[in-house]
Order: structure tokens, then sequence, then C-alpha cells
């Protein structure tokens, strides 16, 4: 019996490389540069082909290339880049070799080169975009499958490339709304810890030459920094634990999860953020699936994985139930009693016209800006509120440690 093939025996077999190499050209100017190839005689013949005498050519390294990291604005770019080279009439191995060139960031170039690889051995650009799953979701594959089949390749990736640009848009406005407030909380607890452990022991050292007794307010700040100097460690511990423990909980378990991003949508301003985010991706997914011809069926699974949100995610896969029994899309929508009231009479709207694509579009606009505005107000109403917080904190022991040195003022 065939045993399946592992990841070492797939990075066995021949492939593209990079090579670099430096030399002299026609001119005898030092020059250096790379070239993509699958055997040394090869970038040898193309190299003397362009005058260039060559001193040093070596397969790059890729032991210490850099991050192997791929982000989303690296796949964002090479949708975009590959559009360009195929709308320009560049056939799409030699597309690959050009993009995986430009390139900057070291682990998309290698994603790029291995693609180049697979159709360079006969496979499709859908075909290679399925070998890499955690790279490439199903509405980039299945956008990709539906262009090669239409002869329309260059259309799909350019639709890909602007949905992707549209939904990393919206993540940043998101993130910006969960990490500001979070970054505030941070801040003022970091300086309230340091006036604790490093400030006020000194002015305690002080106070126990006065002889006399000390305001209370004073004296729960005294307890507050011998606490913080003995548990320090300990409460840090204790939020990074409990950080970890909740991170792998919603690794591990569905209804934890479920139940995390339920009580994040039920948070006042930032659950509003997130709940209209999430409708906006929803929106945007069904609406770029549906236009390029696939099923809706289909399309609603690759939305319910766009949302980003466990509740939208099980609401979605009910949907998808009432769907395939026949039932038109706005009123599936309506049995969550999640979705805003806006969004499916627009929906409505789109199934009776036959446009669902288009307002599904126009949804996901309206929501975008909605997210754009509720961030920018968030924003502006964080930036008193952060005087506030760090004035109480900082300016309150400040003042309990002068309390005792302004009362021997007064006595004296």
């Amino acid at each position: 019996m065939a045993t399946p093939r592992t990841a070492k025996q797939d990075k066995k077999k021949p492939g593209i490389e990079t090579w670099q190499w430096s030399g002299k050209n026609s001119r005898g100017e030092n020059v250096k540069g790379e070239l993509m190839s699958a055997n040394v005689d090869q970038v040898k013949n193309t190299l003397v082909s362009q005058g260039i005498v060559v001193k040093r050519l070596r397969k790059k390294s890729t032991l210490f290339g850099g991050s192997k990291r791929v982000g989303s604005k690296d796949v964002t770019m090479f949708a975009r880049q590959m559009a360009t080279m195929i709308r320009a009439g560049v056939p799409v191995l030699q597309a690959f070799g050009i993009v995986a060139e430009s390139m900057k960031s070291p682990g998309m170039r290698h994603l790029v080169e291995d693609m180049m690889s697979e159709v360079g051995a006969g496979a499709s650009f859908s075909e290679a975009l399925r070998k890499h799953p955690q790279h490439f979701d199903s509405l980039f594959t299945n956008l990709v499958a539906a262009g090669e089949q239409a002869g329309a390749l260059d259309k799909m990736l350019d639709r890909v490339a602007t949905y992707k640009e549209k939904i990393d848009s919206l993540k940043a406005r998101v993130k910006k709304a969960l990490y500001y407030p979070a970054a505030v909380i941070c801040v003022g607890f970091g300086v309230t810890a340091i006036l604790l452990i490093k400030v006020v022991p000194q002015f305690e050292t002080l106070f126990n030459g006065f002889g006399a007794e000390l305001p209370a307010f004073t004296q729960l700040t005294i307890t507050m920094s011998e606490y913080a100097q003995s548990y320090w460690y300990v409460a840090l511990g204790a939020v990074i634990l409990t950080g970890i423990l909740i991170a792998q909980a919603m690794k591990r378990s569905d209804k934890f999860a479920y139940a995390m991003h339920r009580f994040m949508l039920k948070v006042p301003v930032l659950g509003d953020i997130l709940d209209k985010s999430s409708v906006a991706r929803y929106s945007r997914t069904l609406a770029t699936t549906f236009q390029a011809g696939v099923p809706l069926i289909e399309s609603l699974d690759t939305a319910a994985g766009a949302t980003g949100s466990k509740v939208y995610e099980r609401a979605i896969a009910q949907i998808k139930e009432d769907v395939s029994t026949g039932q038109q899309l706005n009123f599936a929508m309506r049995n969550t009693q999640l979705f805003p009231t806006l969004a499916v009479q627009m929906v409505a709207i789109g199934e009776e016209s036959g446009s669902l694509d288009a307002m599904l579009n126009k949804v996901a606009d309206f929501y975008e800006e909605d997210v754009d505005n509720k961030v920018d107000a968030l924003t502006s109403l964080l930036e008193p509120f952060i005087i506030v917080v760090l004035g109480t904190l900082v300016g309150g022991l400040v003042v309990s440690m002068y309390l005792p040195i302004f009362e021997m003022g007064n006595v004296i």
C-alpha cells in the first residue's frame, strides 16, 4: 500500500530556486542581483546573454533570509500585481517570476516561488493556490478558478485584490478601536505601578523620621505600595496567565469562543463597532463571491468564515439551512434576529430587483463608513478620558505623598 507523502518529501522535489550573483557588466561596472531558476546552468546562460561576467554565483540561503511570515497585505499585493501582469498580456508562469522578485517579504517570495514551481509542473493557478489553504482562503481560490474557466483571470484577481483591500482596511479600524482603550488602561496601570514600587518607598523613608501619625490617604497609599512591591510579579503573572488561558480556551472550545464573542458584542460602544464590522464583512464577501458566479450556498460558507465572529458564523449556518430549503435570503437573515433591519431590507430589494450583489455592496459600504465614524468618535471621546484617568491616578498618588508635608507646614 502506498504511503502518504510527507512535507519533507515534498521539499526534496526539484523546483525554482533563488540564486544570488555578482560580477561585471559590459562597461566594467560591478553589478549584483538575484535570479530564479531550476538549475545553475540556466542562470549562467541568462547572465552571459546579458553581457555579464559572473564572479560569484550561489543559491540564496533561506536560513537567515528573514521572517517566513506571510501577512494579509502580502497576499493582497500578490493578487493586485498578478492582475496587472496578466492584464498586460504576460504569461502566468512569467508573471509569477516577476511578482516573486518584487516581493519584499521573504516568506511571500518563497510562497510565490513554490506556486511557480507547481504551475510550471502542470498545475493550474487555482490548483496551486489550493495547496496553500493557510494563506489563500476559499474565496480567493474559487474566484481564480472562475476566472480561469471564463477567461477573465485578470478581472477576478483585480476583484480579489479590491475585496481584500477593503477587508484589511475594515480590520485595521476595528483593531484601532480595540487597541486604543487597551493602551490607555496599560499606560495607566504602568505609571501607577512605577510610582507605587519606585517612588512611594522613597517618601516612606522620609515619613519614618517624622514621628507623627500620617493622614489616612497617605497610609492607604503606603499600604498599596507595600503590596505592590511584594506581589507585583504575582499580579503580572496572573494577568499574563489569564490572557494565555483565555486565548487557548477560545482555540480549543467553540462554546467558550462563542460565549466570548457574544459578550464582546454586548460591550458598550465597542460591541456596536464589532457588530457593524461583522455585517460589513459578511455583505462584502457575499457580494464578491455571488458577483463572480459562485452559488449562493457556497458563498454563504465563505462569508461565514470572513465575519470574524462565532456569533455570526452560527447565524449564517442557520441562514444556509433556510436558503437550501428554498427560503429567500432576506427572510433567512430576518429569522436570525441578528442582522440590522436596514441590511435585511436592502437585501430584500436586491433579491426582488435581481441586483443582490449591488445591494450587498451598498450594505457593506454603509456599515464600513459607520464603523469608521464610530471609531473616530471613540478616539475623540477617549482623549479626554485618558487625561482624567492618568490625572486621577498620578495626581492622587502625588497628593497623598505631599499631604504630611503640607500638614507639617500648617503646624509650623
